[in-house]
């Protein structure tokens, strides 16, 4: 029999694991999921909550925008009778690494000793410290979403996850208990959850722009609608989103270089006020190494700059804002640029801070950021340039972090593979804290 191409046979796979899971426990098909997002006030860590096990546990799970899958801690304390480890040679360990995937498997298990598990590393991305888990599948329940408000819980039998040892679980915002990655790899939750309830594999992410308020994250397309009744999807520009041939991120022990699962876009230029910011175009560009380009991440609390971007970037910036008499006081780590907001009640006038525009595929299709995503408020009269020096070698030039997400949505609409994003819908008068979670069936 003629082999099967790979990138159908992991189709199929993906199909046989979702009619399982259909034909064992019988599934709502909603047309999306809404899941709460907050921020946690000293690691700037991105948390959500999600239900797992049976019976279920609500856990909190730290939201990583380019990780490979969800990963959680197991330990004594993980009681479920709906978990399964996935064996060597399974459709699962299949998926999760392709067709060398049973070179090294686990002789003992977690949350019980199982021999020939599926073995899968786990990476905690803020302490770069890896650890291998077991492959694993169990229960989880998700809310429902029309758009305009959370619905009904849905419960999705034999979710691929893996469970890791609890010491991979330093570093992550207290009570954490893992990291959901929404890579675009074939167990990335976006992918494995438009299999499992046959929905658009699109997703989008609106960040909070305090640690005081709550963000969302929606699994499925539009309406994504905020209060006071704005459906922000229609606000959407787009632009493709990249593939990046080598993963720079991961330091998961491989046999072979691996494509990257994060989101990379294509910056053409910068412009501050207009004005273009001077730099080597070579590295807006990704390379055969995958070294260079424009990713986003939810890992990084600010944007980083590869050193000589970020020396043109903060020259341009700083000309441009003391032309308008800002007063430039001392720096405040981790910030290099920082101005005076005494008089201003922290804020500053129009047009005191320069506007940055992110050029992408053409002059007509930008990423503009305002104060709102550039400041950060460091004290009651200082406010520095949320961006920093990522260092003269960084892989990725531009790494677009948290805080100039804040209260823009970002749509990753893997079917066409391109990004929707909205800038700050506060211009819009609402913001990512208005999705209503306070009603549902």
């Amino acid at each position: 029999m003629a082999s099967l191409p790979q990138a159908h046979l992991f189709s199929l796979i993906l199909l046989s694991l979702t009619s399982f899971s259909i034909s064992q426990t019988p599934l709502i098909h909603p047309n999306a999921l809404v899941l709460p997002l907050t921020k946690h006030a000293s690691t700037l860590q991105y948390v959500t909550i999600i239900s797992q096990r049976t019976p279920l546990v609500p856990l909190n799970v730290i939201v990583d925008l380019g990780g490979q899958f969800l990963w959680v801690g197991c330990g004594s304390n993980y009681v479920s009778s709906s978990y399964r480890p996935a064996q060597c040679h399974s459709s699962q360990c299949f998926l999760a690494h392709g067709p060398k995937s049973c070179d090294h498997c686990l002789s003992r298990g977690r949350p019980k000793c199982n021999n020939g598990t599926c073995i899968l590393f786990s990476e905690n991305v803020f302490t770069s410290k890896v650890s291998a888990g077991d492959l694993s599948e169990d229960v989880l329940s998700l809310q429902s979403t029309d758009g305009l408000n959370p619905r009904s819980a849905v419960a999705i039998p034999h979710f691929l996850f893996s469970c890791a040892p609890e010491v991979l679980l330093q570093g992550l915002a207290g009570g954490a208990e893992g990291i959901a990655g929404l890579g675009h790899g074939r167990i990335g939750l976006p992918t494995l959850l438009s299999s499992a309830l046959n929905f658009t594999r699109k997703f989008a992410v609106c960040l909070p722009p305090t640690t005081t308020s709550s963000g969302v994250i929606f699994f499925g397309d539009g309406p994504y609608a905020l209060l006071p009744g704005i459906d922000v999807s229609k606000l959407l520009i787009y632009t493709p989103l990249i593939k990046n041939p080598r993963s720079v991120a991961t330091r998961v022990y491989v046999t072979e270089p691996l494509p990257s699962y994060e989101y990379f876009i294509r910056v053409k230029s910068i412009q501050i006020n207009g004005k273009q910011v001077p730099l080597d175009s070579s590295l807006l560009a990704i390379n055969k190494n995958g070294i260079g380009g424009t990713k986003i991440s939810t890992v990084n609390p600010y944007t980083l700059l590869q050193t000589s971007i970020y020396n043109s970037f903060t020259k341009l910036f700083l000309q441009e804002a003391m032309a308008h008499n800002v007063t430039r006081v001392s720096p405040v780590a981790p910030f290099d640029v920082c101005f005076s907001t005494k008089n201003t009640n922290g804020a500053f006038s129009t047009p005191a801070i320069p506007v940055i525009d992110l050029v992408l595929q053409n002059k007509k299709v930008f990423w503009r950021i305002f104060e709102t995503n550039s400041m950060v408020l460091v004290g009651d009269d200082v406010a520095c340039l949320g961006f920093l020096d990522g260092g003269l070698n960084q892989r990725t030039s531009i790494v677009i972090g948290g805080h100039q997400l804040e209260d823009n949505l970002l749509q990753f609409d893997l079917e066409s593979s391109r990004l929707g994003f909205t800038s700050s819908l506060l211009l819009r008068e609402t913001s990512c804290a208005n999705f209503n979670f306070t009603s549902s069936l």
